[in-house]
C-alpha cells in the first residue's frame, strides 16, 4: 500500500542543524563547487541550453525564410506574408530524484551509495544554478519522503543538500515508479530530470517510459562491488537492507560466486538495453571509484551528440 505524497517542504527547514551535518554540507559544497568551476560548467551549459524556442514577435517574410514559420493569421490580416520570430527559452528546471532507501546506506569501500548520491546531487545543483537554472528535489524510498520545489540560488542548493544528507526516511524499500509519477504531477513543464538510484527495484519501467516521453530524463546508477562479488570468508549471513530478509551463504562456494555475478550481470544488461531502447542517457558509478571523471565524460559525450 502506497502512502500519499507529503506536501511540499517549506522554503527553509525549521530547527537547529546539527554541527556534524553542517560540516558534511560544507565539505560537499567545497568539493563539488570546485568540480563545477574546473570541469563541469562548460559541459553542462553546452548540453542544457534551454527547453526549446518560445514565440517572441512577428516580422515580414524575407526571401530564404522557412515557410513553416509563416504566421497565417497575421498574413491574412496584413495582406502579405509574416513569419514568427522565436527566442531560446533559457531557464531550465532541473529535478533531482534521489533514492534514500535502505540500500543507499550500503558501501563496502570508502563511501556509501547514499554519500555518492548526495555529492552527485550537489554537483548537478551547483552546475544548474551557475547556469541560471532552477533546482528541485524529490527524495524517495517506497514513498515520497520529501519534495522541495524548484528554485534558484546557493542557499536553496544548500537546502537541497541538507535534505538529502539529513534525511530520516520513513520507508526502507524502493519505488522508483512512484517517484516518477509524482514528478510528472509536480513538474508540469518539460524539465531535465536525473534519477539517482541503485535501480535495485522492480516495476519502474512503465513509469520511466512515461516520464521519458515528456521530460529530458537521465539515469545515474550507483553500485558497489560487493553486490557482484563476495569475499571468500566461509559462511556469512546477509540481510536485505530494504526488506530485512536474512540469508545464509557459503561465500567460499564457487557456485555461489558465479550465481551472484550472473544475476548482477543480467540485471545490468537488462537495464542497459531498456535505457538504450528509450534513448535515455545513463551513467553507471561505483562506490570504489571516483565519479568526477566519468561524469565529465558523460556530459562531454552528450554535448558532442547534440552538436552533431
Amino acid at each position: 500500500m502506497k502512502m500519499a505524497p507529503p506536501p511540499a517542504a517549506p522554503a527553509s527547514a525549521s530547527g537547529p542543524v546539527p554541527r556534524e551535518l553542517l560540516r558534511r554540507i560544507r565539505r560537499i559544497e567545497i568539493r563539488t563547487r570546485r568540480l563545477v568551476n574546473e570541469s563541469m560548467a562548460g559541459e553542462y551549459h553546452s548540453v542544457f541550453r534551454g527547453r526549446g524556442m518560445e514565440f517572441s514577435d512577428v516580422r515580414e517574410y524575407q526571401v530564404g525564410d522557412d515557410i513553416r514559420t509563416i504566421d497565417w493569421n497575421v498574413t491574412s490580416r496584413m495582406g502579405h506574408p509574416y513569419v514568427k520570430k522565436y527566442v531560446e527559452e533559457r531557464e531550465l528546471t532541473v529535478a533531482l530524484l534521489v533514492d534514500l532507501s535502505g540500500s543507499a546506506a550500503f558501501g563496502s569501500r570508502s563511501q556509501m551509495k547514499g554519500d555518492i548520491a548526495a555529492e552527485l546531487s550537489a554537483l548537478l545543483a551547483f552546475s544548474a544554478i551557475q547556469n541560471n537554472d532552477r533546482v528541485g528535489l524529490i527524495a524517495f524510498t517506497d514513498r515520497i519522503e520529501k519534495f522541495v520545489p524548484a528554485r534558484k540560488g546557493r542557499t536553496h542548493v544548500l537546502r537541497v543538500i541538507r535534505e538529502i544528507l539529513g534525511a530520516a526516511p520513513a520507508g526502507r524499500g524502493t519505488d522508483i515508479g512512484t517517484a516518477l509519477d509524482y514528478a510528472m504531477r509536480v513538474f508540469r513543464r518539460r524539465s531535465v530530470m536525473f534519477v539517482i538510484s541503485d535501480f535495485m527495484a522492480a516495476g519502474w519501467e512503465r513509469a520511466f517510459k512515461r516520464a521519458a516521453r515528456r521530460h529530458d530524463l537521465s539515469a545515474f546508477v550507483i553500485g558497489d562491488p560487493r553486490e557482484e562479488i563476495l569475499p571468500a570468508v566461509g559462511l556469512v549471513e546477509l540481510e536485505d537492507a530494504e526488506t530485512g530478509e536474512r540469508m545464509l551463504l557459503d561465500s567460499s562456494d564457487r557456485q555461489v560466486h558465479l550465481g551472484l555475478k550472473a544475476r548482477a550481470l543480467e540485471r545490468r544488461d537488462q537495464r542497459r538495453r531498456f535505457f538504450r531502447t528509450l534513448g535515455v542517457d545513463s551513467l553507471e558509478l561505483a562506490t570504489d571509484r571516483p565519479y568526477d571523471l566519468p561524469l565529465v565524460r558523460f556530459f562531454a559525450a552528450r554535448a558532442r551528440r547534440y552538436r552533431a
